[in-house]
């Protein structure tokens, strides 16, 4: 921490050589604030700079440089921007990615920092996502819930119930109803396709509404892994689907998100479990008269509830400007701007006077379904825990996927999540 505080002492002096000032508009001095946005969709590239340009017009003494990151590679460019004393002022991340910059001391705690109208403007459960032993580490501000993108002439032609945000499908009736379209459709097509080439968060996250957790707090603060009834629904689901109903495609387990699109359009699968910002990628590939519809994702008996992990922005701890920092932050996140935000990137505000725009409760495109769905959305499971990241990667991951692909039974799948993973939990927490 000492080494950090130094080189932060460094970089303001050198702030201060250069002719900038960390005072803010007030000091008439010419501030310059990083903010690395890892916007990218092109609209949503788009309504990131327009906003920075705006800012900067309008704060002449604190000026803003927009930083094009990217979601692929942020967790190691962070971390050794941090360790380098050379972090962007304003940081775009997920929420499931602050966990260890947070504790690690490399994110500014906001709480003091942030105007009321922000902090009430927000939900509380989205408030969970950022907060880290009582600090807020983040301000979450997009988000989406993981829907059902269905071929709409498959679904009316079949017959079967079609959900809605008030009456989703339970997950014993879903798996009923990918039975039924699959039988309807003929060999080789499948009612569902599920492309889990990233099978944790997909499982954890919908594991919610039927009362799955996985992870358990104690009152000393430390996090162990039990696995319960409600933990085996969304898994045992799949599972099924692809190994005994023969309802779901093996060959999509092994895909990301874009690579089911081209059979959705072909009529190859009449539905793909998918983030709800796909809708822009369909918009933009789907063939000429191709007729779809989003639905929500089945619940249990907790109903629709899922887990979600916000995309937040952050100030890091050695910036010289967390005043300033946040002052932007506020300034992005007003109802209209994070409207914006939104639809550029084709997701869900977690503002409550932006989500009430109409323009996102309109049927075409879905917008209603998802908007529907956004008060059910919570933190998602493994949001606080420390040394998700290595238990994901080196122990859920590989367990998952040999499970869904009927290389290992449940039995075996719940003993590696559990054993395995409170091992790697427990180095995090001594």
């Amino acid at each position: 921490m000492r080494v950090r505080m130094l080189t932060a002492v460094a970089a303001a002096l050198t702030l201060l050589l250069t002719g900038c000032s960390g005072g803010g508009t007030d000091t008439g001095g010419k501030g310059k604030l990083r903010f690395q946005s890892l916007a990218w969709q092109q609209e949503s590239v788009d309504a990131n700079k327009e906003l920075v340009e705006e800012w900067n017009a309008s704060h002449p003494g604190i000026q803003v440089q927009y930083v094009q990151g990217s979601w692929d590679s942020v967790h190691d460019q962070l971390l050794t921007s941090f360790e380098g004393g050379e972090a962007p002022d304003i940081i775009h991340d997920a929420s499931d990615d602050l966990a260890d910059f947070a504790y690690g001391g490399y994110l500014a705690d906001l709480s003091e920092l942030l105007p009321e109208r922000l902090t009430s403007d927000i939900p509380r459960q989205s408030w969970e996502t950022a907060t880290f032993d009582k600090g807020i580490y983040g301000v979450p501000f997009l988000q989406e819930p993981r829907v059902l993108i269905a071929n709409k002439k498959i679904l009316d032609s079949s017959g079967v119930r079609v959900p809605t945000a008030e009456k989703p499908w339970s997950w014993e009736e879903f798996r009923q109803i990918t039975k039924t379209l699959t039988e309807k459709m003929g060999d080789g097509k499948y009612g569902v396709a599920w492309p889990l080439k990233e099978p944790v968060s997909v499982t954890l996250n919908l594991g919610l509404s039927a009362g799955g957790q996985l992870f358990h707090r104690g009152d000393d603060g430390k996090v162990t892994i039990r696995f319960t009834d409600g933990d085996g629904v969304v898994p045992g689901t799949v599972h099924a689907q692809v190994n005994s109903d023969k309802s779901a495609s093996r060959t999509t387990l092994g895909m990301g998100g874009s690579d089911t699109l081209p059979g959705l359009f072909g009529g190859k699968y009449a539905m793909v479990p998918l983030g709800f910002s796909y809708r822009q990628q369909i918009v933009q590939q789907a063939p000429k008269g191709f007729e779809w519809t989003v639905l929500p994702a089945p619940a249990g008996p907790g109903g629709p509830a899922q887990g979600v992990s916000p995309q937040t922005l952050s100030v890091a701890e050695d910036s010289p400007y967390k005043k300033e920092a946040a002052q932007f932050i506020d300034f992005m996140l007003q109802p209209g701007n994070m409207v914006r935000l939104a639809k550029g990137d084709w997701m869900l505000p977690t503002g409550t006077q932006a989500l009430a725009d109409p323009s996102l409760h309109t049927e075409k495109d879905g917008w209603a379904t998802g908007a529907a769905l956004a008060r059910d959305l919570r933190s998602a499971p493994a949001q606080s825990v420390r040394g998700y990241p290595e238990w994901k990667d080196k122990v859920a991951t590989p367990a998952l996927q040999e499970y869904y692909s009927g290389a290992i039974d449940a039995a075996e799948l719940e003993k590696r999540l559990v054993e395995d993973g409170n091992l790697v939990l427990a180095r995090y927490q001594r």
